[in-house]
């Protein structure tokens, strides 16, 4: 089968489409024909190996584990298991191949996968292939933040710093199909897009620093992380929560080492004399929770990726440069099978 394959980490421009055998599947494993796999930033990092700690942390330290990368897919069920029973083969399915975190290759960028059963789901109704794959990885992300995190609730006033990108257009269009008023921040571009996926309001981060503004938010979903605790306080209403979610900026702005990981650390210390940010927790529900909710969520007409550009898998290279360069206007896909 024709796969995306990375020998050591370093410039995107390393990936090379090459051959490799069909993975046989367990007996608790189905076997996937992808039609579509999404591009995200943690296929970015893995790819780079920058933040350089990614290494330590289970990606492997000289070179990827695996040598396939990329986590979300959606495609049609070819092969099951003698112990699968939840999908059949001829089922349109949508998943996340990794049991655990995202910082390592998870072999969706192939013509075929084989995953767990608990790791992928029937496809949401009315969604394509190219939509449904973006769902796992950043929606999962979105609702630990909206509703484990923040526990955003009907009537609360919420705010997504970063809410064009993968996570902050599902947190805006999960927090508003759970009765919230959303304020979205992002770039002059993408105003539009912001108002597309049903924010409230929109601010250009520009032209306006929301962290000097009037209003006060029960919750802030910060995906960028580009201003400090003590300037987000300020806008917080009593009792309102902090969540933030760290996107690495493609290892720019000093963070190529270590990451959001020293931030991380001083949110998770002051967690412990602040109520407004969530405590530490480094357990989670089950992923198979997260994709269910997502489903019935897009299945109910609630939740509808929106999709920048699409690209063969020939060139995934280019398609992580041009998610790296910050200009999509929604999510980038890798379509596998027609």
């Amino acid at each position: 089968m024709r796969a995306v394959l990375q020998d050591r980490y370093g410039p995107v421009s390393r990936l090379r489409c090459g051959e490799v055998p069909v993975p046989q599947v367990a007996a608790d494993e189905v076997l996937v024909r992808v039609h579509a796999a999404s591009v995200h930033p943690d296929v970015w990092h893995v790819v780079t190996g920058r933040p350089a700690v990614l290494r330590l942390m289970g990606s492997g330290v000289r070179a990827p584990k695996e040598h396939v990368p990329g986590s979300d897919f959606a495609g049609v069920v070819t092969a099951v298991g003698d112990d699968v029973r939840a999908v059949s083969v001829g089922d349109d399915v949508f998943g996340e191949s990794l049991p655990s975190m995202q910082w390592v290759n998870g072999a969706t960028w192939a013509e075929y996968v084989a995953v767990q059963q608990e790791r992928l789901l029937p496809m949401p109704t009315g969604l394509s292939h190219v939509e449904a794959c973006t769902l796992p990885t950043a929606g999962i992300i979105a609702l630990q933040s909206v509703r484990d995190n923040a526990k955003v609730a009907a009537g609360d006033h919420v705010l997504v710093n970063g809410a064009a990108g993968g996570v902050g257009s599902l947190a805006v269009q999960i927090a508003r199909a759970d009765g919230a008023t959303v304020t979205a921040v992002d770039g002059p571009e993408k105003q539009d897009l912001l108002r597309t996926i049903g924010a409230d309001h929109v601010i250009d981060h520009t032209r306006v620093d929301f962290t000097r503004g009037d209003d006060r938010y029960d919750a802030v979903i910060d995906i960028p992380g580009n201003h400090p605790f003590a300037a987000i306080r300020r806008v917080l209403a009593p009792g309102g929560k902090y969540v933030l979610v760290g996107h690495d900026q493609y290892g720019r702005e000093g963070r190529a080492v270590l990451g959001s990981i020293p931030r991380m650390f001083g949110l998770m210390a002051r967690s412990a004399v602040s109520d407004q940010i969530p405590k530490a927790s480094f357990s989670s529900r089950p992923k198979l929770e997260y994709l269910r909710e997502l489903a019935d969520l897009a299945s109910a007409g609630r939740l509808r990726p929106v999709i920048d550009r699409t690209f063969p898998l020939e060139d995934a290279a280019a398609a992580l440069e041009h998610l790296a360069s910050g200009t999509a206007r929604g999510r980038v896909v890798l379509v596998v099978t027609r």
